[in-house]
């Protein structure tokens, strides 16, 4: 099964390959707090932090500090978040990544594995509003083979605010909408949150973009500036095959629309209400065009079936 999510985003920080912790609390100087490097300026809640660099040996084990506690929800597995985040190795003072710079936050699913383990364990348990600080081992972050320019085990630490947490439904919900054109693909709808069916039929694909409700909801229109969760499955008009779908693993998809590569999926979920069940029919012109990609042949037409659980 190919992975469908990897062709549609470009990356801005490639993460992937109970918050747990220290209670020690280290020793403190100019340039260490609590056994982490101190934040020497922009040390509150959304502003971009500096990092000193790390004195003496790393922490073996992940290190949580909070630096200051929100008043929001506790995060859990499951959550879909939002955060802003300054990341630096240990034994550095400039910084590898930031989104604060960006002006863009970095959207995730805690405990689906779209990050290194360090974040998805660091980041579970802590109040919504939060800032903390983390420091990550190599065997939680990149271990051996490092990651552009993070080295080879390098301990890593984080300045994570915590910006937004949202419960991620199990399924889209909704009405049911009328399925009544013979020529195109057909939906399943239900909401048990397994797999919806996807009958393509043994006609010609459409020329241009379709994008349909299945089941309707009435939650807020998505635009084209949301990152938005979704489970989806997505077949081959020519055979009917499908080539990924993420009911595979039980891991709904983390879709920042700005950011997305394949024009159809982009312009079939704009405009659509979250909680809805969307078919979508993709023309090359709309999708990877006279490319292979992975394994998909050139000038396919691509259908989706995809549920909007939340967006951020």
């Amino acid at each position: 099964m190919r992975r469908l999510a990897g062709l549609l985003v470009v990356p801005l920080l490639l993460l992937s390959t109970a918050a747990c912790g220290s209670d020690d609390k280290g020793s403190d100087s100019a340039s260490m707090t609590n056994g982490l490097p101190a934040i020497t300026a922009g040390a509150k809640f959304g502003e971009k932090p500096t990092l000193a660099k790390g004195e003496g040996a790393p922490p073996k084990e992940l290190k949580v500090n909070v630096i200051s506690e929100g008043k929001g929800p506790v995060t859990k597995k499951g959550d879909a978040l939002q955060v802003n985040y300054l990341g630096q190795a240990w034994d550095s003072t400039t910084p590898f990544d930031n989104s604060f710079d960006r002006g863009q936050p970095f959207d995730l699913t805690l405990g689906a594995g779209q990050v290194i383990k360090g974040w998805d364990q660091g980041l579970e348990g802590q109040k919504v509003g939060s800032r903390i600080e983390i420091g990550i081992p190599p065997e939680l972050g990149y271990g051996a083979q490092g990651q552009g320019d993070i080295k080879p085990n390098a301990t890593l630490v984080f300045v994570v605010d915590i910006l937004k947490s949202v419960t991620i439904p199990k399924s889209a919900t909704g009405t049911p909408v009328a399925q009544d054109n013979k020529d195109l693909p057909k939906v399943g709808t239900n909401t048990d949150g397994k797999a919806p069916t996807l009958t393509v039929p043994k006609t010609d694909p459409p020329t241009k973009l379709v994008s349909n409700y299945v089941l309707e909801a009435d939650g807020e229109a998505v635009k084209a500036t949301d990152t938005v969760v979704v489970n989806y499955v997505a077949a081959l008009w020519k055979d009917g095959k499908v080539f990924d779908s993420t009911y595979t693993t039980g891991k709904p998809a983390n879709f920042p629309l700005a950011q997305l590569t394949l024009k159809g999926l982009k312009d079939g979920l704009v405009g659509k209400k979250v909680g809805s069940r969307v078919l979508i029919v993709a023309p090359p012109s709309e999708a990877f065009g006279n490319e292979e990609k992975q394994g998909i042949p050139k000038n396919s037409t691509l259908v989706f079936a995809v549920d909007i659980l939340t967006k951020m």
